[in-house]
């Protein structure tokens, strides 16, 4: 495997500064040059993700040290950055932001952890020679970390643009890689504490392209990527970890099917890919347009919002009744967050409610303001079709949404140690071999997820034979 691939990690001051789409538009660039670009997202993040993804044509894979083990991310990283000509990682939030005074889990920390140089995306509105302070700041405060460049968002105009340039270099020794004014928002419009969905957002690819020229015009893109090099001796790392399990024979496949739309949308591809390496045949199912469900031995519904397709998935009643049919018989079905919510008796939106597929006794409202955002950790304590009872799962939850109702007493799998779940400290509905939760986990950072997701397929294929 090569270690020697160049690689940049895009990070900011704080979140809103504007890397999501400087990332999309280096990304845009170099594979509108011709380059294959390995796109990475820090931290827990789909909507970023998705965006990425879509800008280069390939997978981008998440890089978390808290829902995975360092070793795990640093092999994840080589391993489908291997065939690149770069690497580029989108970082999160602050640069050196984390869980703990450390700033373990930070962009900065993933940065040293794959020896990933630092271009630091400013948001210099109103400001001048007070960005060289930060800047020095960023330098002195963790001097292992390499900043290789610096660029400057949302600038008023060649002359701020200048100063700007000139205070920063002078003081700091970092080079001023460009200039980026304030792009419209209608290019990059908003939601839920980022981008909209790519699937939700009619001109993506206007977008993206915009995003590619923007930076194409006011980024040194060739400088950038001669800086873009790692400089420690990566060749003595270790690679005897092995990546992937043995692939089942094609013959013994399980069939899961898992739902992809424009209500669906937040899968890891790590999680597909898991489910592929443990002996699954994945099946992409429309929770729009799809009448029924194919014939499937297991069905895996991720996250996503729902609430903006409710009507939609309320005409779609064949699938949502088949899925209920399904669940009572005993499919094994694993569900997270919007999943849960779809599983659920009904959305309620403006007052009005929006039956769905009525598996589990509860209903869903929604806020204006997140109702559980962040890493979470639970215990399994409850009987489950997936996990052992004691298993202690990492993940993350992110949602807008909230119970308004919900049985007394209903059973749930996980007991919260972090995080909000479901109700009391409890997350994890359990119907038969069906469990719903809001927490989202990671296929890397939990390894029994999908040998059991497959096991359970094939009991329920052999016992339906």
């Amino acid at each position: 495997m090569s270690y020697d691939i160049p690689r940049v990690a895009v990070a900011a001051l704080r979140g809103g500064s504007g890397k999501t789409i400087l990332s999309i538009g280096l990304a845009a660039a170099w594979t509108q040059a011709g380059k294959l670009v390995a796109p990475f997202k820090k931290g827990p993040d789909y909507i970023d993700a998705g965006w990425l993804a879509f800008a280069t044509g390939r997978h981008c894979y998440n890089l978390d040290t808290y829902l995975c083990d360092p070793a795990v991310v640093r092999h994840s990283f080589f391993h489908h950055a291997q065939d690149a000509h770069i690497a580029l990682i989108e970082g999160n939030r602050g640069l050196y932001d984390g869980i703990d005074l450390e700033g373990n889990t930070s962009t900065a920390d993933i940065a040293k952890l794959v020896d990933a140089p630092v271009l630091l995306c400013l948001d210099v509105t109103k400001s001048t020679r007070t960005m060289a302070a930060l800047v020095l700041g960023c330098l002195h405060f963790d001097p292992d970390l390499r900043i290789c460049g610096v660029i400057l968002n949302r600038v008023a105009g060649a002359r701020h643009a200048g100063i700007l340039t000139k205070a920063i270099e002078y003081h700091t020794g970092v080079p001023v890689l460009g200039a980026i004014p304030k792009l419209r928002d209608q290019d990059f419009p908003e939601r839920h504490m980022g981008l909209v969905p790519s699937q939700e957002h009619g001109w993506a690819s206007h977008s993206i392209r915009t995003a590619g020229a923007v930076v194409k015009e006011h980024v040194d893109l060739d400088r950038l990527f001669r800086l873009a090099q790692p400089v420690s001796d990566s060749s003595a790392w270790d690679d005897s970890r092995t990546f992937s399990g043995v692939m089942q024979e094609r013959e013994d496949r399980v069939r899961i099917g898992f739902l992809r739309d424009a209500a669906f949308q937040f899968y890891y591809p790590e999680n597909l890919e898991a489910l592929e390496d443990a002996g699954a045949e994945l099946i992409a199912i429309n929770s729009l347009e799809d009448a029924t469900l194919p014939d499937i031995d297991a069905l895996y519904i991720g996250g996503g919002f729902p609430e903006t397709h409710a009507a939609a998935l309320v005409g779609n009643a064949g699938l949502r009744e088949d899925i209920r049919r399904a669940a009572h018989g005993g499919l094994p079905i694993y569900a997270e967050c919007g999943g849960l919510m779809y599983l659920g008796e009904a959305l309620v939106l403006d007052g009005s409610a929006y039956p769905m597929c009525g598996v589990f006794p509860v209903r869903f409202g929604f806020s204006e303001k997140p109702q559980g955002h962040g890493y979470v950790r639970v215990e399994v304590t409850g009987e489950n079709p997936f996990y052992p009872k004691g298993l202690c799962i990492r993940g993350h939850e992110f949602r807008y949404s909230r119970v308004e109702f919900i049985e007394d007493n209903y059973p749930c799998a996980f007991s919260m140690k972090r995080g909000v779940g479901i109700a009391k400290r409890q997350d994890g509905l359990v119907f038969r071999n069906t469990l719903a939760a809001y927490t989202h986990i990671h296929a890397m950072g939990t390894p029994e997820w999908a040998p059991a997701m497959v096991t359970q397929a094939r009991n329920f294929r052999s016992g339906r034979a």
